[in-house]
């Protein structure tokens, strides 16, 4: 899902834990046999110690444990290669028995994807939270089954704003803006006591489409219609993108660096640095900044004002998804080792040594009766139960929402048109989904 705040050195030391793989096995093959069932996963630790390593080694040393006859070899990818090489694999006809990564529906609908039903129970498949099944589901039928998930909420420095005057020295509630009104209002304080960013806005093409999507679903808007047709171009969406032209760039209230040169990584490490007075972001971030002595707030993400009295848009969800793939054969193997990797234990494991979310109802109370959910993940869990997500069940995602991540960004520019460049995405989205 992207969502990492790693650098990209981190790059160059996921390459050195890659574990080999098994030569590919027969269409009709067992992976007892003498292979063994494939994985290729995405990283998500940003150094030896951290590394996803360490939790496959166990789970799958404990599988075969218990199931001797199946061997599971996994190969761990930085995130920015696994899309290009996973596609690779299968184009080839090397496709890996199963794969956790960020998309999903594209192989879906090519037929190469065994569906869930074919691999769970009816109790594993029921388990999965609502917002994160409807997201993996193509035409009723769940082929990504949801792994971890975050949802994004709108992080405040604490003391930025305590200084400001936003938050009253003795206020024990913190801030609970309301509007966008109250976001530049605060912005424009933070400005005024010299504050290097009062608000971060990060619309540069590495994770542009979350941060739009953030701000049109508070007004109203966002990138689909209730029909599951995209609606890119929208009354609602153009009316976003002026209003935060007029209200926040023009008035100097985003920082020095352009929203549209804005990368996510670099507003977070500035956050984490204590530069930054807002931004939306995921559970791990807070972390991040709390270890680094960032005392900070979360809140739902204001509405615009021109939302009617009492609409409470959706917050923004994010998946990554495990799927199986038909071409060697291994559907019973690989139905015997999901169903091992998603038991509470070993799902509520992994999302808390990154601070996600399972994707799970029962694994996200294991985890939150544990000591790896705080009260703030806590937040976060119950902003993902009625969260929306991108359309990625749609297979032209993939392509519209890289047109949207290179190009959003210059409807904030100074001499940017809102409406002009929407309808610029919009077209190239109807042309991917069309297939031209």
């Amino acid at each position: 899902m992207r969502r990492r705040i790693f650098s990209a050195a981190a790059t160059t030391v996921v390459l050195g834990l890659l574990i080999p793989l098994a030569g590919c096995g027969s269409s009709g093959g067992s992976a007892g046999d003498g292979g063994a069932l494939r994985l290729v996963a995405a990283e998500y630790g940003d150094n030896p110690a951290t590394s996803s390593k360490a939790f496959w080694d166990k789970v799958t040393a404990d599988f075969t444990a218990a199931n001797p006859g199946i061997k599971v070899q996994v190969q761990l990818l930085p995130w920015a290669d696994i899309d290009r090489e996973v596609s690779r694999m299968v184009k080839a006809g090397n496709a890996p028995d199963m794969a956790l990564m960020g998309g999903y529906s594209d192989f879906a609908a090519q037929g190469k994807l065994y569906s869930a039903p074919e691999l769970l129970s009816v109790t594993a498949e029921a388990n999965f939270l609502q917002p994160l099944s409807d997201a993996g589901s193509v035409r009723n039928t769940l082929y990504g089954l949801p792994f971890v998930a975050s949802s994004r909420l709108l992080f405040y420095n604490e003391k930025l704003l305590t200084d400001a005057g936003v938050i009253p020295k003795d206020s024990k509630n913190g801030w609970q803006p309301k509007t966008w009104m109250d976001l530049k209002a605060a912005a424009t304080a933070l400005k005024a006591k010299g504050v290097k960013t009062p608000l971060a806005m990060p619309l540069g093409p590495e994770e542009a489409h979350a941060e739009a999507m953030i701000w049109e679903l508070s007004n109203g808007g966002g990138y689909a219609d209730s029909s599951g047709n995209y609606s890119l171009a929208s009354d609602q969406n153009i009316a976003t993108f002026k209003w935060i032209k007029q209200h926040l760039v023009e008035p100097g209230l985003l920082g020095p660096t352009p929203p549209s040169q804005l990368n996510r990584a670099d507003a977070f490490a500035a956050f984490t640095r204590g530069e930054v007075g807002m931004l939306n972001g995921y559970p791990q971030l807070a972390h991040e900044a709390r270890a680094k002595g960032i005392t900070v707030g979360a809140v739902a993400m204001p509405v615009s004002d021109m939302l009617g009295s009492g609409e409470v848009p959706p917050n923004v969800g994010v998946a990554d998804w495990m799927m199986a793939f038909k071409q060697n054969g291994h559907r019973d193997e690989i139905g015997k080792f999901l169903e091992f990797v998603y038991r509470d234990k070993n799902l509520a494991d992994f999302a808390g040594r990154y601070h996600l979310l399972p994707s799970t109802v029962s694994a996200s109370r294991t985890l939150a009766g544990s000591s790896g959910m705080d009260k703030n993940d806590q937040q976060f869990l119950n902003a993902l139960r009625g969260a929306q997500l991108y359309p990625v069940n749609d297979p032209s995602w993939v392509v519209i929402s890289d047109t949207i991540k290179r190009n959003i960004g210059r409807a904030v520019d100074p001499s940017g048109d809102p409406k002009a460049v929407l309808e610029e995405i919009a077209t190239k989205a109807n042309d991917a989904r069309k297939g031209r």
